[in-house]
């Protein structure tokens, strides 16, 4: 291919290559810490006066700006704080650079702002800089933000995908899905008897209580590409063979039930308030304890295990036989985040 497409921000194999043969050597200096640029992780790592700190940065576009369970505004901010998060990091500082149509309404600005504050305030993330740009009516579809999340490693060192390791156990910390297909049943207009609603959320609480017991190994939270992605990028850079079982997987009916009219498969669906790790056999009960106290994680169950392996995904089906997991070369569904 010799032009962009819509493809190359899907999250699949089209995005990888992207990031792999144009994006990341375009770069001769690519870490300022032990992890950078081509790690590839969901953020890298720097050190301040004997301190490690995470930094990430994302771009939140989405159609419709207002969907079930919340807006762009939390989107932006529960996304930046998961990301910060995920790598064992306590938030605590973001920076938001605000790219907005001509004509686009004023009170619905501040709206989705204050969506975003509700999100970090609680948690003392403080919003530190940005930058506001306006673009001519027609160049953009209506909204763009794009922040960037500062943390400071909460253990002695940073969470990485690369740590999974043969033994471990795999936690889904809530259901599969949930905001992907919310979200493309929102904008198509299609009704069923269930109230689907996106699972956006802020996990830093959650992970703060997991990092307290121990025995995480590596974490992920499946956005673009769903948790099909999630797993198999793990997998890759832990050089092992993450095993899932079909049954154990927290499926809601309605995400099941619409996957199946339109094709689709629900692993490959984001998440906005879920996250996938492996874990230490001899902590899984305790961590499933610690999961369940939060509302936003309460449905948490063990959904496999990691093997000796080559870093691929298999999942044992409902029947009885395996079939692997692979990453969706493109985009299977409609942008939704």
């Amino acid at each position: 291919m010799t032009k962009i497409e819509t493809s190359h921000g899907a999250g699949g194999k089209i995005m990888q290559r992207l990031l792999e043969e144009v994006i990341i050597p375009s770069f001769s200096r690519r870490h300022a810490g032990d992890i950078g640029l081509d790690e590839m992780d969901d953020g890298a790592t720097l050190k301040a006066d004997g301190k490690e700190l995470v930094v990430c940065t994302d771009a939140h576009t989405i159609q419709p700006l207002f969907f079930p369970g919340g807006d762009i505004g939390k989107l932006t901010a529960c996304g930046t704080i998961n990301d910060v998060a995920v790598m064992g990091a306590r938030p605590i500082a973001m920076t938001n650079t605000i790219i907005v149509e001509e004509g686009f309404e004023i009170a619905t600005l501040k709206t989705i702002l204050e969506s975003l504050n509700e999100v970090i305030d609680p948690l003392g993330v403080a919003m530190i800089a940005g930058d506001t740009k306006v673009m001519p009516r027609g160049t953009i579809d209506q909204l763009v933000m794009s922040t960037s999340g500062i943390g400071v490693v909460y253990g002695n060192h940073a969470v990485t995908d690369s740590g999974a390791q043969p033994g471990d156990l795999v936690i889904a910390t809530g259901p599969v899905g949930d905001h992907g297909t919310t979200l493309l049943a929102h904008r198509e207009g299609l009704e069923f008897d269930t109230n689907l609603t996106s699972d956006v959320a802020a996990l830093w609480l959650p992970i703060r209580d997991c990092l307290d017991i121990g025995g995480v190994h590596s974490m992920k939270d499946p956005t673009r590409g769903g948790t099909a992605v999630a797993l198999n990028e793990i997998a890759s850079k832990s050089h092992v063979e993450m095993e899932i079982d079909e049954r154990s997987l927290p499926i809601r009916p309605g995400v099941k039930s619409l996957c199946g009219i339109l094709g689709l498969d629900p692993l490959h669906m984001s998440c906005e308030g879920t996250v996938v790790m492996s874990v230490a056999p001899s902590k899984a009960d305790e961590l499933l304890e610690a999961l369940a106290k939060h509302s936003s994680t309460a449905q948490a169950t063990i959904v496999g295990r990691v093997l000796e392996g080559k870093g691929r995904v298999v999942m044992k089906t409902g029947i009885g036989g395996k079939k692997i997991i692979q990453v969706p070369y493109g985009e299977p569904v409609p942008r939704v985040c």
